[in-house]
């Protein structure tokens, strides 16, 4: 199963967008699916379903940082790569999606939407872009991570 089936299914079980694609890769990361869901879960929906910046991506962002992160303050070459990895990361993201913001993909408002999760359904499934999001999240982060 590629990552992105895994990222795909993780969401369809009732996982967040960030959720789904950091857990995807948690055996990677050295961790548990549910470690991974934990750490990843208050990302969803754009912050908290505040839809800013896609849950998605901060799953990719929150994978980086782990698998290519600095720790080291003084690192200045470090984090020159770290964010020019991430630049590319979601700049590729944005041209494959047309955003990096929840609000943006959903066809939002800005504080439209804050209210209670959503129940999932097929319709719901069928109406957003969040499985084409953590998918290609997912491929992007095995594209760039992996190796």
């Amino acid at each position: 199963m590629s990552r992105a089936d895994r990222a795909e299914e993780l969401f369809r079980q009732g996982y967040n967008c960030s959720q789904s694609v950091f857990a995807a890769f948690a055996d990677a990361a050295g961790m548990t699916t549910e470690e991974a869901a934990r750490i990843a879960s208050p990302f969803g929906a754009g912050f908290g379903k505040m839809r800013e910046v896609c849950g998605a991506v901060s799953g990719m962002t929150l994978l980086a940082g782990y698998l290519r992160g600095y720790s080291d303050a003084g690192d200045y070459e470090g984090k020159k790569a770290l964010y020019a990895l991430m630049q590319k990361m979601c700049m590729e993201f944005e041209e494959r999606m047309g955003s990096l913001i929840c609000r943006e993909l959903l066809g939002l408002q800005k504080g439209e939407d804050l209210g209670e999760p959503a129940v999932r359904t097929e319709e719901y499934y069928q109406s957003r872009p969040c499985i084409r999001a953590c998918r290609t999240a997912a491929e992007i982060a095995e594209k760039y991570l992996a190796g």
